[in-house]
């Protein structure tokens, strides 16, 4: 097993450890799992660090010098080495928590290859850094292209909101011209990142710092560059490129969708 990892190119190791993860994560799925508190409502369950340690395997077999940063584990390995990997095992744990399906494992190497696995569906969706894919158990690689054409806009209401008083994602939904051009949806997981890569969302919006290094952004931001969708901060400063990062995250299908959320958001 440790040299089949090591023979996979790094989209085939974020692949295989995304899965790693989506697996244990589906297995513990509607076991009473006591919550362990991070403060400020945050909490993580013995699913999320089961699955961080499945992913922690792969990574390790496969690349056993890059480091890596994890949601639950935090750094191991050199903050500044050339190659790091970020993890985050569970991305929508209250979701889970409570019996709900949507919740993502997201595994990037950073500047590199990402994959997010949806452990109910079976779809995992990646990127070798210019192309992206969507792989089923069992069917052929199909490849993902973003469109506005569903109109669905997902939005992260979770706290804090750093954007204040100047931006509020719940005053957006109220927005008059996004009434009439779309349609809100939340889902609590940066799994609808990915699905803006798929075509399955128009857009995706969330308040924030710079999420570029972030553990719950990184595989979604990779997906969605790869795939050419437009992705700025809701300053409309590029996210994840040299110079200044852009704060929260606006990741559109196309630039029109793009031009329009950012109208919204600045007004």
């Amino acid at each position: 097993m440790i040299n089949s990892y090591a023979d996979l190119d790094d989209a085939g190791v974020a692949i295989a450890a995304a899965r790693a993860g989506a697996d244990v994560v589906r297995g513990m799925y509607g076991e009473r799992l006591d919550r362990i508190e991070k403060g400020a409502g945050d909490f993580a369950t013995a699913a999320d660090v089961e699955a961080e340690k499945a992913i922690l395997g792969v990574i390790r077999a496969a690349r056993p010098d890059d480091a890596v940063l994890g949601e639950e584990g935090g750094q191991q390995g050199a903050a500044e080495a050339a190659r790091q990997w970020l993890v985050d095992p569970l991305c929508g744990t209250l979701n889970y928590a409570v019996g709900n399906m949507l919740v993502a494992v997201n595994v990037a190497l950073r500047d590199g290859a990402a994959a997010v696995a949806d452990p109910f569906s079976g779809e995992v969706f990646f990127t070798d850094g210019e192309s992206t894919w969507v792989r089923h158990e069992g069917a052929a690689d199909a490849r993902t292209a973003p469109t506005s054409a569903t109109r669905l806009v997902d939005v992260n209401l979770d706290p804090p909101f750093p954007g204040a008083p100047g931006f509020r994602a719940v005053d957006l939904l109220a927005h008059p011209v996004f009434v009439e051009r779309f349609r809100p949806r939340v889902v609590s997981t940066t799994l609808a990142l990915a699905w803006v890569a798929a075509g399955k969302r128009a857009a995706y919006v969330t308040d924030g710092g710079d999420l570029s290094g972030s553990v719950h952004f990184a595989a979604g931001i990779a997906l969605c560059r790869a795939a050419g969708c437009v992705v700025t901060g809701i300053d409309g400063v590029p996210v994840g490129e040299a110079g200044p990062a852009g704060r929260g995250l606006v990741a559109a299908a196309d630039a029109e969708t793009h031009e329009l959320l950012m109208s919204m958001v600045r007004g």
